[in-house]
């Protein structure tokens, strides 16, 4: 028998939580299906750890730009144990435990990826743990040291600093020596302070003078999660060669107009205030921009960026610098539940809500 031969005969029978369209998270549905062993360049994975982020919650709403058509598997990372591997792929990497930034097909027990695509977790951490830190992790480190640019000493303003992006960002900023302020319901206040942050309530209607009174002079960074009137707001809490990262639109979750008429004039209004004669800058941060096609030289660099950035953050986990911040585990077949505690607007963890397949 040859080595692909063997390969492809070791399939396995996955559950996958299937969402069938724009319905409400009762409506996942999990079906099974047998996947065939890996092909060429592929490994199959068995899923340990997935979890919910915002973009579930906007796919389900078809309000994700770029989601592919209904019917489809969720889930925009996992951790999991390499079970076999196709031809041209290293065999030691059976055995191992792997990360994966997918954007769909994570929520599943078992998932056929490019080996590629897979950066090697580090012995001694829990795969829960380093699940809270692939896209929210990647996004975070990506965003301070390689958009902002962010140095000891800056002040950052973080919104949503209590979320899954926003408590890895205000750890990484505090390990970076800047100071956070961070907005966030007054439950999460207690928590913020104890990782060195310095809060605001997000409903306070005079937020903006509360960060003018800590920042005098205006912040060096905003990191903006709702896009709308927020941006507009964050823009203006910069001083005169501060930084704007907006990434994510979560205020028009629930808009129920088509996505790009929220997202392009965020767009446009960016790009604006990058033409204005300011040392101010401004852009909307997308952890797959440069991606290229999947067999690109585009692609290979992208991978190469992922892999030292994803590397990085876990050995910080792993050093005690980082701690992971765990809402919720769920079994993924109770993948429903963990969506509505994401949704609810009375949460009261802190971090990222898993799924244990």
């Amino acid at each position: 028998m040859t080595e692909t031969s063997a390969a492809r005969e070791a399939s396995v029978t996955a559950t996958e939580l299937l969402l069938p369209g724009k319905v409400a998270p009762s409506g996942l549905r999990p079906v099974r299906r047998t996947l065939p062993g890996p092909d060429a360049g592929q490994a199959l994975v068995r899923v340990e750890s997935t979890a919910v982020s915002f973009a579930e919650s906007a796919m389900r709403r078809g309000r994700y730009y770029g989601q592919p058509q209904f019917p489809f598997v969720p889930g925009y990372d996992l951790v999991g144990v390499v079970d076999a591997v196709g031809t041209g792929v290293d065999p030691a990497l059976l055995g191992r435990r792997v990360a994966a930034l997918t954007k769909t097909g994570g929520w599943a027990t078992a998932v056929l990826l490019s080996a590629a695509d897979l950066v090697e977790v580090p012995d001694g951490i829990d795969p829960h743990e380093a699940e809270t830190l692939i896209v929210n992790g990647l996004t975070a480190y990506q965003m301070l040291h390689r958009s902002a640019k962010v140095r000891a000493g800056q002040t950052v303003l973080v919104t949503g600093a209590a979320g899954g992006v926003g408590s890895v960002l205000v750890q990484l900023a505090r390990h970076a020596g800047a100071r956070v302020i961070g907005t966030a319901g007054p439950r999460h206040h207690e928590a913020l302070r104890a990782l060195g942050v310095e809060p605001i309530d997000y409903r306070d209607p005079g937020l903006a003078a509360r960060v003018r009174e800590l920042a005098p002079d205006g912040v060096d960074a905003v990191f903006d999660h709702l896009g709308g009137a927020s941006v507009s707001l964050s823009y203006r809490l910069l001083n005169r060669t501060g930084t704007l990262i907006s990434y994510s639109i979560a205020a028009a979750l629930d808009d129920t107009r088509p996505v790009l008429l929220d997202f392009l004039p965020l767009l446009a209004k960016l790009a604006l205030w990058n033409y204005l004669p300011t040392h101010r800058h401004a852009s909307f941060y997308d952890v797959w921009a440069g991606a290229g096609k999947p067999d690109s030289a585009k692609r290979e660099v992208f991978r190469a960026r992922l892999r030292t950035d994803l590397t990085h953050v876990f050995g910080l986990l792993r050093d005690g610098v980082l701690t992971a911040k765990i809402a919720a585990r769920f079994p993924l077949t109770e993948a429903a539940a963990a969506m509505e505690l994401a949704e609810s607007s009375g949460r009261t963890a802190v971090g990222k809500i898993i799924l244990v397949p």
